[in-house]
């Protein structure tokens, strides 16, 4: 049996958890680009350097394509996509390609964003390129790197309060938190990182349209991935939306992207098969 002494301190640090917890909370709220209200517990500048430094540490463990065509491809494209940017976002940003076979591109804070070789097989045109481009981008407008860290560590937060209002020395209580931690994990960490794909798909689209690119091509590279690809988790237990998902979204979005599309810019990115 627990002492009462036990139990007030157990019960009086919980009460500062939750306090602290709802005041850290209500001064960090922002809204994204698309006016969903978002949670973002880290300055811009400790996100900046973080994934600076993260980026620089991958470049020199991974292997980087040494292959110029591809890289100026690359390059271009996403050079075409920041100059549609508000002017303060325009500069610093870097693209780097590593060689990978994967058909993936990600994005760090600090205008970092990385290419696998591998997405060239998928992305076979530069419009499906300035898809993944501009979606990575998008990532980065929208802090979800910030806001993806501040809800886990919001997670964690919420566990540790359960972990002090159950007593987990017996076998409910252990079966609770687990219970718990699955919760956590299904039902807000993955729909919240499946919200981030989706905003980022919408602003992404209409960023390559502002900038020239044929916004239509996104469904075509979201199909090219479904043809790659069948094997998805359910979508529930994935981070992703699934590509039909992705795709039907698209096409509700594709009206609205195309009514801002510049219909008379040519894309000057040549892709390197395609180059003499």
């Amino acid at each position: 049996m627990k002492s009462p002494a036990y139990l007030f301190q157990k019960k009086f640090w919980l009460q500062g958890l939750l306090m602290g917890g709802l005041a850290l909370f209500s001064m960090t709220c922002a809204t994204s680009p698309s006016g969903r209200r978002q949670l973002t517990l880290f300055s811009q500048e400790a996100m900046r350097d973080l994934g600076q430094k993260s980026f620089e540490k991958m470049k020199q463990e991974q292997t980087l394509s040494e292959n110029l065509e591809i890289n100026q491809y690359v390059q271009c494209v996403t050079n075409a996509l920041t100059a549609g940017l508000d002017p303060e976002w325009q500069n610093g940003w870097e693209v780097v390609v590593f060689q990978e076979d994967s058909a993936n591109a990600f994005a760090l804070p600090g205008r970092r964003i990385g290419v696998h070789t591998g997405l060239l097989e998928v992305a076979k045109t530069p419009d499906q390129l300035a898809a993944v481009i501009s979606h990575e981008i998008s990532h980065v407008q929208a802090r979800h790197g910030n806001e993806r860290m501040s809800q886990q560590m919001a997670a964690q937060l919420g566990l540790a309060v359960a972990a002090v209002s159950v007593d987990s020395e017996t076998p409910s209580g252990r079966a609770t938190l687990a219970a718990l931690g699955l919760g956590t994990q299904y039902g807000v960490l993955l729909p919240f990182s499946r919200t981030h794909e989706s905003e980022a798909d919408q602003l992404g689209l209409h960023l390559m349209a502002q900038a020239g690119f044929d916004p239509t091509q996104s469904i075509v590279l979201w199909q090219n991935m479904s043809d790659q690809n069948n094997a998805q988790p359910p979508e529930w237990m994935s981070s992703h939306p699934s590509h039909a998902s992705r795709i039907n979204d698209l096409k509700t979005a594709l009206p609205e992207a195309l009514g801002v599309q510049i219909q008379d810019k040519e894309s000057k990115c040549v892709p390197p098969a395609l180059t003499g």
